[in-house]
């Protein structure tokens, strides 16, 4: 044996302790693993340190030195528990020198006046020290992990939206590509009708030139014959002759047909303007546009994002634009001042809510949600705000198309019933949040929003 037993106890491959050590022929030994991946593309299993060629492929193990390697470092483990001065127990720790010591330490000169506790209780004061210690890494390290988690959600989710708006951009071109290839045809239509059209009456005039030349031509022919015979015959055949030629009328000269070309300008005149402005037949602008990154996920929203319904619950990431109200949706556009105006559809739907939102700043600087809106649930029509108790609304006949007019500078926003355009009710508030229009509903039938009209 070495001065150092673990140098003995060593492989010579990996230059640490043996872990199931096995034998060669050579009696050479080597940990398993460390003789595997030695051997592992060699075309000879030979030993690695004295080159001899092995017999076999699956060396037995050496109990021996696994026993002497266990041992050992079991020593060494008992070794690390006993004072390195007197070879005691380490059974007290000092608390001023922040280290355990023997009994016979505690009573050296060095350690006089010290307070000591027991090795277990000083042990569990540390341990509850650390986990204090650790415990906001900890939260730190698990809100970490949740934010990767979100963001991981997140990017899956902003694929999926690219996706779907992609999809559905694609078909709204589509849906335009097909209304301007109707309008190409029909404008190519009406210029060939136009054509066909006066190109006939063109025909039937060049057709009636055509005849009446031939006439013509035949009349001066037959009379240009008589004026070359011979003066008895010319004179014999004059009265004929004379007759033919005055029987002949002269119409008045050919003159132009008026609208006889192509009407250019009815066909090119203003030709982006009007299909445009045919185009409002089936494009509409809508003053709100809602937000699907503040609907709440039980909420489905329709392709042009005008309308909205109640659905299957959705797992979406967290955003702070998500409204923080339930089964509702914001508009996409804040309104901070002037007048708005836009109407909603409610149909059918029996549990909705219309109005508009916004976030004000309360004295100590935490931003606080203010709602106006009026509500129907229940067969019951309601009227609430922030300010204002909830108010119960005379309710003659089903509501079902609602108009909304904000005026942000004045203080006022009005519901008013569309069908018999009387008026709801009406909010007065000195509003100083941007306003964002508001739609609730769980109700599967859609809330449509759409302009004045």
């Amino acid at each position: 044996m070495s001065s150092r037993p673990e140098d003995d106890l060593s492989c010579s491959i990996c230059q640490d302790i043996f872990k199931d050590p096995v034998v060669l022929t050579c009696s050479h030994s080597f940990c398993r693993a460390c003789l595997q991946t030695w051997w592992r593309g060699k075309i000879t299993q030979e030993c690695p340190y004295c080159k001899r060629k092995s017999s076999r492929s699956d060396p037995p193990r050496n109990l021996s030195l696994r026993n002497l390697c266990e041992a050992f470092m079991a020593a060494t483990a008992a070794s690390a528990h006993l004072c390195t001065l007197h070879s005691e127990k380490l059974k007290i720790f000092c608390l001023d020198h922040q280290e355990p010591v023997c009994v016979i330490c505690r009573d050296s000169r060095i350690h006089s006046g010290h307070r000591f506790r027991p090795v277990d209780e000083a042990a569990q004061e540390h341990r509850e020290e650390l986990q204090k210690i650790l415990k906001p890494l900890q939260d730190k390290l698990a809100a970490l992990q949740d934010a990767r988690a979100e963001g991981d959600q997140t990017l899956k989710f902003i694929r999926l939206q690219s996706q779907q708006t992609e999809k559905q951009i694609r078909e709204q071109f589509q849906k335009l590509h097909q209304f301007l290839q109707q309008e190409e045809r029909a404008k190519v239509t009406a210029l060939q009708e136009e054509e066909a059209r006066k190109s006939g009456v063109m025909k039937e005039k060049v057709a009636a030139l055509s005849r009446e030349i031939a006439a013509l031509s035949a009349t001066i022919t037959a009379a240009q014959a008589e004026l070359k015979a011979a003066d008895v015959s010319f004179l014999k055949n004059y009265q004929e002759t004379v007759r033919r030629v005055l029987q002949r009328p002269l119409q008045d000269d050919p003159q132009p047909v008026p609208g006889a070309l192509i009407d250019v300008v009815q066909h090119l005149g203003n030709l982006a303007f009007n299909i445009w402005n045919s185009m409002k037949r089936v494009v509409f602008y809508n003053p709100v546009v809602l937000d699907p990154n503040t609907a709440d996920p039980e909420l489905v929203l329709s392709s042009d994002l005008s309308s909205v319904r109640s659905g299957e619950r959705k797992q979406l990431p967290r955003n702070p634009e998500r409204t923080r109200f339930s089964c509702s949706v914001l508009g996409s556009r804040g309104l901070a001042s002037g007048t708005h105006g836009w109407s909603v559809d409610v149909g059918g739907n029996r549990d909705w809510e219309l109005g508009v939102l916004g976030d004000a700043v309360q004295p100590g600087g935490a931003p606080a949600a203010q709602l106006w809106r009026i509500s129907f649930c229940h067969g019951k029509l309601t009227a609430f705000s922030g300010s204002e108790p909830e108010t119960e609304l005379p309710l003659k006949a089903p509501v079902r198309n609602i108009g909304v007019h904000l005026d942000v500078d004045r203080g006022r926003l009005s519901f008013c019933d569309r069908s018999t355009n009387t008026n709801i009710h009406t909010f007065t508030h000195s509003f100083s949040a941007t306003l964002f229009p508001y739609i609730y509903t769980e109700d599967p039938v859609p809330v449509r929003t759409h302009f004045n009209r």
